[in-house]
């Protein structure tokens, strides 16, 4: 096995794209470590092995353990890699960006500053939500107004769809055994795909705080995005769960998304939906490219790093 030290660390060329990767896979009660270029799980059932590059996100439930080896493989493939709370209801940290470019940072930064392009952002947002509908003009209270209907709508059609009983969103935060199947499954979902797009927004390089929609809190980009895609991916995923009954609902729902996911290619959406909002235009890679390091000068002059200027005149 290879040692971080004998290891090159991969080029931003041979690291699979986000979209095409697993979106991501839940562990618990095992030792997490590296054999080669993938990680295995071991527990009482035996040992699994998981090539590293495929991993969108990697979501470490309770009882797990993993070793320096195995995060050193994960962060050369950029494997987005998450430490959660019991049936993945709750996160705790995360891990690197699959990028090493700023400019998608750079371009979330310019837009939020802005408090007018931050609200441009927002009504974007919600025409991805209601492609029928003009957000153009609506003020952030009447945007709200319209989400809330709008999950009120989904929580009563995916009801009568599957059969699946439904009262109202019950969220108990400190007991995920509190609420009935379809709540549990719910909260399932939403803190998987709160996963998922940390994971997708963290490899794009952009900033998890800084939110369009959401505000003052670490994660508010990631739940901005998340958001996106809640009606049409984790809800609907969590009353098919829920269908199947009371009993392992939160597991079940985490399959049923898993599939809901690769099906709708979700990972390229959420790739490409960023960089629309953020009006980033990709100019793609090229091939062996090296990783771009700039000093900033005046006039917004970019001078090559790795030098000294201290006896040049820059303008």
């Amino acid at each position: 096995m290879s040692t971080v030290s004998r290891r090159s660390t991969s080029t931003p060329r041979e690291l699979a794209r986000v979209g095409d990767r697993l979106s991501f896979i839940y562990l618990e009660r095992c030792t997490v470590h590296r054999d080669h270029n993938a990680i295995t799980a071991t527990d009482a059932d035996g040992t699994t092995h998981i090539p590293a590059a495929t991993i969108g996100t990697l979501l470490l439930g309770p009882g797990t353990r993993i070793t320096h080896q195995a995060m050193s493989v994960l962060g050369e493939c950029g494997a987005g890699v998450a430490w959660v709370g019991e049936h993945g209801v709750r996160f705790y940290a995360g891990g690197r960006a699959l990028t090493r470019s700023s400019a998608l940072a750079e371009a979330q930064a310019n837009a939020w500053a802005n408090r007018h392009t931050r609200l441009e952002v927002a009504r974007a947002m919600y025409r991805l939500r209601f492609p029928d509908e003009d957000p153009a003009g609506r003020t952030r209270q009447e945007l709200l107004s319209m989400e809330g209907r709008r999950l009120k709508d989904c929580y009563r059609r995916e009801s009568v769809r599957t059969g699946v009983p439904w009262t109202r969103r019950d969220y108990h935060r400190d007991n995920f055994a509190a609420g009935d199947a379809p709540n549990q499954a719910v909260t399932a979902a939403a803190q998987c795909m709160y996963g998922i797009a940390h994971a997708v927004v963290t490899a794009l390089g952009c900033s998890p705080a800084l939110g369009f929609v959401h505000s003052g809190h670490e994660r508010s980009f990631v739940l901005d995005i998340a958001d996106l895609y809640k009606t049409d991916i984790a809800i609907p995923a969590a009353f098919d769960a829920a269908a199947d009954g009371c009993e392992d609902v939160a597991p079940r729902t985490r399959r049923a998304l898993r599939n809901r996911i690769n099906d709708t290619g979700l990972l390229d959406r959420c790739v490409s939906d960023i960089k629309t909002l953020l009006h980033h235009e990709d100019t793609g890679d090229t091939p062996d490219r090296e990783d771009s390091m700039t000093l900033q000068s005046d006039g917004d002059t970019h001078l090559t790093s790795g030098r000294n200027y201290s006896d040049e005149v820059l303008w």
